[in-house]
C-alpha cells in the first residue's frame, strides 16, 4: 500500500510517499510564495495555499500507484465563505493578530475566560477562530449569510466535494465543547453563527472518495479514500508514537509547542494550558508564537543573507553575561495568552553585538517553552519521555541548549517532519496496515544528556527571566487598566 501525505503548514506545502513495507520512500516540501501572504501577518490566499499543496503532492505522486490521500494542516485557521463555498476572506491563520483587542476586553471578564476556557480547552485569545469571526462582525462583516470552514478543511472540500470537519481540528476553533466533542451552543450564540454554517463533524475513521476534479489536480485515480485534514499538532504526536500516556513531544519550529497525551479532559481552574482533541483522545499541551521565527527575524535584521547560522553561534560571548529576550515579537500564547504583548531585550549593554543578541533570543525561546513546561507538569506530572523535533534539530548547540534549559534528557525524533508522517499513518491504520495507531513508535536518532553545571546557570538565567517577565507583565497591566 502506498500513501500520498499533504499538508498545508505555516509556511510551506508538503508532500510525502509512505509505503506499507518500504516506509518513506518519498518527500518534497516548498516554501510559500510572497504572493500567499496577504497584508496582515498571518492572512494568506487560501486559493494559492490549496493550490501550491496540490502542485506539491501532483510532482511527487507522478506515475505512482496511490492507494489513500492523508491530509493535514494547522490549527487555528478560518476561512468565510459565501453559499457557494467560494472565499470572500483570507485564511486567518494562528499567527492572524487582527481580533487582539476584541479578545482584551472580553478577558476582562474573568468569568466569561473562565467558563469559555472549561467549555472549550482554549482561551480567550486572538489565535482562535471564534474571536477572529467575532471581530470580522464587529468590523461590519454579515456573518449570517456566510459558512466557515479552516484551510485543511478546504483543501478537503476542493479535493473531495465534501464539506466536514475533523473534531480534532475544530477543537482548536474555540466552537467546540471540547467534553461533549460536538460544536458548543453557547460559543455559537457568543459568535452569532448557526451549527448549519460550520462544516459537519467527522474522524480520520471515515474516508471520502477523491473527486474527478481533485483527481486532475493530484494526477491520483477518481475515487481514492481521502481522510479528513488533521493538525499538524495532533499528527506530531501520532508521528513521533507519543499517543500513549507519558509521552511529551516537544517541538521549536516556526512556533513552538508541547504535547501530552491525556485520557480525559485536562484543565486548570486558572486558565493556562489548552486542551485539544487528539485523533484518539486528548492532548494537554501548551503553544508558544515565538521559536524559530524569532530566530529569522534577528538573522535577517542584523547579519548578511548568506551567513550561516553556526558561524553566528560561534560568535556570541559568554552565557552569564548575556541579555535577556523575551520572545514575543508574534504576541504571547502560553502561559500567558497575552496577544498584545510583544517581545524586546532587557540587561542589553554596549559590549553586546549581534551574535550575543542570537544567542539570547535562543535562550529566550526556550525559557518561554520551560515556563509552558513546569506548567504542564504541575497538571499532568513529569513526563517519562520527552521527543525534541523540529527545526531546532538543525543546530547543534541550540539543542544542547535545550537539555541545559530543561535538565531532561532528550530523544531526538527521527523523522523531521513528524505530522506529515502522522496523516501517513492514520490512512495506514484505515486500510489495515497497522492495527492501532497508538502502537507505532518512532525511532530516535540519538540522546541528548544535560549538561548539570550548565543546567544550575540557566536555572538562575531563568530566573531572571521570570523577574523580566513579570516586570514587563505588570506594565502591560498598567497600560490596559488605564
Amino acid at each position: 500500500m502506498r500513501i500520498l501525505a499533504i499538508e498545508s503548514s505555516t509556511t510551506s506545502a508538503k508532500a510525502m510517499l509512505y509505503d506499507s513495507k518500504d516506509g518513506v520512500v518519498g518527500m518534497l516540501s516548498e516554501p510559500y510564495s510572497e504572493g500567499i501572504e496577504q497584508g496582515a501577518t498571518g492572512a494568506q490566499d487560501p486559493e494559492a495555499v490549496f493550490g501550491k499543496t496540490a502542485e506539491v503532492a501532483r510532482r511527487l505522486a507522478a506515475d505512482q500507484q496511490i492507494d489513500a490521500v492523508a491530509t493535514g494542516g494547522t490549527w487555528h485557521s478560518i476561512i468565510t465563505l459565501d453559499q457557494s463555498k467560494k472565499p470572500v476572506t483570507p485564511s486567518l491563520t494562528w499567527a492572524y493578530t487582527g481580533a487582539a483587542e476584541t479578545a482584551r476586553k472580553l478577558r476582562a471578564d474573568e468569568a466569561f475566560c473562565t467558563d469559555f476556557y472549561q467549555r472549550t480547552g482554549c482561551m480567550v485569545h486572538a489565535i482562535y477562530p471564534a474571536f477572529k469571526l467575532l471581530d470580522l462582525k464587529k468590523r461590519g462583516l454579515d456573518l449570517s449569510d456566510k459558512l466557515f470552514c479552516s484551510q485543511s478543511t478546504y483543501n478537503v472540500y476542493k479535493l473531495t466535494g465534501q464539506w466536514a470537519v475533523s473534531d480534532s481540528i475544530a477543537s482548536g476553533e474555540g466552537l467546540l465543547n471540547v467534553h461533549t466533542r460536538q460544536w458548543d451552543p453557547a460559543s455559537l450564540e457568543m459568535v452569532g453563527v448557526r451549527e448549519d454554517q460550520l462544516c459537519r463533524l467527522t474522524t480520520y475513521r471515515e474516508m471520502f472518495p477523491l473527486s474527478r476534479e481533485g483527481a486532475v489536480l493530484l494526477g491520483v485515480k477518481e475515487g481514492t479514500p481521502v481522510l479528513p485534514g488533521y493538525p499538524d499538532g495532533a499528527l506530531n504526536q501520532v508521528g513521533a508514537g507519543a499517543l500513549k500516556p507519558g509521552v511529551m513531544t516537544f517541538s521549536v519550529g516556526t512556533s513552538g509547542a508541547l504535547r501530552m497525551s491525556v485520557e480525559k479532559p485536562i484543565l486548570p481552574k486558572k486558565p493556562s494550558t489548552w486542551c485539544y482533541l487528539s485523533p484518539n483522545g486528548w492532548l494537554s499541551g501548551a503553544a508558544t508564537s515565538g521559536a524559530c521565527n524569532c530566530l529569522d527575524w534577528l538573522k535577517t535584521k542584523f547579519f548578511t543573507p548568506n551567513i550561516p547560522y553556526e558561524a553566528i553561534e560561534a560568535q556570541a560571548g559568554e552565557v552569564e553575561d548575556m541579555p535577556i529576550f523575551l520572545p514575543f515579537l508574534f504576541g504571547e500564547r502560553c502561559p500567558g495568552w497575552n496577544d498584545e504583548w510583544r517581545g524586546g531585550f532587557c540587561n542589553l549593554l554596549p559590549q553586546h553585538g549581534p551574535a550575543d543578541m542570537y544567542h539570547s533570543v535562543q535562550e529566550g525561546v526556550l525559557f518561554n517553552l520551560y515556563h509552558c513546561y513546569q506548567m504542564l507538569c504541575r497538571e499532568n506530572g513529569e513526563p517519562r519521555e520527552i521527543q525534541l523535533s523540529g527545526g531546532i534539530l538543525n543546530s547543534r548547540n541550540w539543542m544542547q541548549m535545550c537539555a541545559d534549559i530543561f535538565g531532561r534528557s532528550l530523544e531526538c525524533a527521527d523523522m523531521p517532519h513528524a505530522s506529515i508522517l502522522g496523516a501517513a499513518m492514520l490512512a495506514m491504520e484505515n486500510l489495515g496496515c497497522i492495527e492501532h495507531i497508538e502502537d507505532y513508535r518512532a525511532d530516535a536518532t540519538e540522546t541528548l544528556i544535560p549538561d548539570p553545571e550548565m543546567h544550575e546557570l540557566y536555572e538562575k538565567r531563568f530566573q531572571m527571566y521570570l523577574e523580566q517577565y513579570e516586570r514587563q507583565l505588570a506594565k502591560l497591566n498598567e497600560r490596559e487598566g488605564d
